[in-house]
């Protein structure tokens, strides 16, 4: 009986090993984000194509696909989207287990400029999420962005600055299905790091973001490829 009880123990610590999250294991994020306005219409389109790994490569944490239809009101100052996004998450580790979700998104993105250099934007996000075996619940989530202009006063083509941004991801209901629930506060997201601004149509970034959640706080790299045509 005492020999079952170990096994039973070891089979238990090995399995969670290979589930929890390796907090000093740094990943890394690959992004693409597009953006286009329709010629002479208030209307266009904007997404994102994200492969986050929890290692630099080799082991996928997200498949991120993200698209929506945007709306500029006349005189304004807003941008607002409502779209749709597909995220496969995978395990820490060995296992190559995912899950699916499906989302219903709506935002707001208000720019900002503080004295000759500040360029700062604000997004407010509300998500409905399909979670594969979970009910579905709701999301809010802000993010403040700032890019500082090292030659010169805006990004324009050839211009080096710095990008920096914090997102608060606060959930809408706690209860998430059998039985189990989860904290409102979800996740929260600081970044920092340089940009480039090749031309008119085409910018990167690359820096180093910390995600905090309740039961992790992990650090990714993160390089980003920023599109408007």
């Amino acid at each position: 009986m005492r020999i079952c009880i170990l096994f039973l123990s070891i089979f238990l610590l090995t399995n969670k090993s290979y589930s929890q999250v390796d907090e000093n294991q740094t990943g890394a994020w690959y992004m693409y984000f597009y953006n286009h306005q329709f010629k002479n219409s208030q209307w266009g389109v904007q997404g994102d194509f994200q492969y986050r790994d929890w290692q630099v490569l080799g082991d996928q944490e997200q498949l991120l696909l993200r698209s929506g239809i945007t709306y500029r009101p006349k005189d304004a100052g807003v941008l607002l989207t409502l779209g749709i996004a597909n995220i496969t998450s995978g395990q820490f580790g060995e296992s190559d287990d995912t899950s699916n979700e499906n989302r219903i998104y709506q935002e707001a993105l208000l720019p900002q400029k503080i004295g000759n250099r500040l360029l700062i934007t604000h997004r407010f996000r509300y998500e409905q999420r399909f979670v594969e075996n979970q009910d579905f619940r709701t999301r809010y989530r802000y993010n403040l962005f700032i890019n500082i202009p090292f030659n010169g006063k805006d990004l324009s083509p050839k211009t080096m600055y710095g990008a920096f941004y914090n997102e608060l991801f606060i959930n809408g209901e706690r209860s998430i299905g059998d039985g189990k629930v989860v904290e409102s506060f979800d996740r929260n997201r600081s970044y920092f790091g340089l940009g480039y601004v090749l031309n008119k149509s085409v910018r990167f970034q690359a820096g180093y973001m910390m995600q905090t959640t309740n039961a992790w706080s992990k650090g990714q790299l993160q390089f980003s490829m920023h599109h408007n045509f």
